[in-house]
């Protein structure tokens, strides 16, 4: 098989080239599948995340490329829904589950817009306690299978983004581990499999995918992986997925080449 990407944004959300455009970018890179993957609307303000209204537009365009380019690659409508995302999915080939925010307080909280916001949220909203963040990130994130019945759990460690250059949490910190471990212990029983995801590395956020190496490892030993580059430009259609895909081989865990295996 050759390469897939099922984490990919477009100019219907915060995506920087047209849908068509990545399918070319797509094929040009050797690609035998690849997924659109559109940022679910929210029922609250998001200005990175597709409208309502668009929704109607996003399907037709993508079943016309769909068909357009069949005998090049195989294309899935797909849809990257957040938890706080009521939307229904039962329209589209397939689901990443994502969660970019905290409920808290009677707000919405993204844990990944920039390292200030979250230093703000961290003393604002939870008195400092960095653990107390993570805690409430990780049964958000328990729960995303059964709010969506995703396909593709999505950058599973998402609230470490800024962690490399920024190291605020101690991802070895007995509270931080505990509570992965209830995360993950609520999702490894669903059919549901989690994504490597390259796009920190592309984007410059830290050296390294989602999620970090010893979460890999608990997952690796009973779930096979899909490696996504969760790109929003064209250049990064494929970017670190054959390196990745290598790293897992040769640790000896397994990841799946066509979606196929898993809708």
């Amino acid at each position: 098989m050759g390469l897939s990407n099922y984490h990919v944004h477009t100019t219907f959300c915060d995506g920087k080239n047209t849908a068509e455009e990545m399918i070319v970018a797509a094929i040009n890179s050797g690609c035998d599948e690849l997924g659109i993957s559109a940022h679910a609307p929210m029922d609250f303000e998001c200005n990175w995340c597709m409208k309502k209204e668009r929704l109607d537009d996003y399907l037709n365009t993508l079943k016309y490329l769909k068909e357009k380019y069949k005998n090049q690659i195989k294309i899935y409508i797909g849809l990257e829904q957040d938890y706080y995302s009521n939307i229904d999915n039962s329209k589209f080939d397939y689901i990443i589950g994502s969660v970019h925010f905290i409920y808290k307080n009677g707000d919405y909280l993204q844990v990944d817009k920039s390292y200030d916001t979250m230093l703000y949220n961290i003393k604002t909203y939870y008195n400092d306690d960095v653990y107390a963040y993570c805690e409430d990130y990780y049964k958000v994130v328990a729960d995303i299978y059964n709010k969506t019945k995703c396909n593709i759990v999505g950058h599973f460690d998402l609230i470490t983004k800024f962690n490399e250059k920024h190291p605020i949490i101690d991802t070895n910190h007995p509270r931080y581990v505990n509570a992965v471990l209830n995360s993950l212990n609520s999702i490894m029983p669903t059919n549901a499999i989690f994504e490597i995801n390259t796009g920190p590395i592309s984007r410059k956020y830290r050296s390294y995918s989602y999620p970090e190496d010893y979460i890999v490892d608990i997952i690796g030993k009973s779930k096979p992986f899909v490696v996504n580059s969760d790109c929003h430009r064209e250049q990064f259609i494929v970017s670190d997925i054959k390196s990745e895909r290598e790293k897992l081989t040769k640790n000896g865990y397994k990841y799946i080449s066509s979606l196929s295996e898993i809708i």
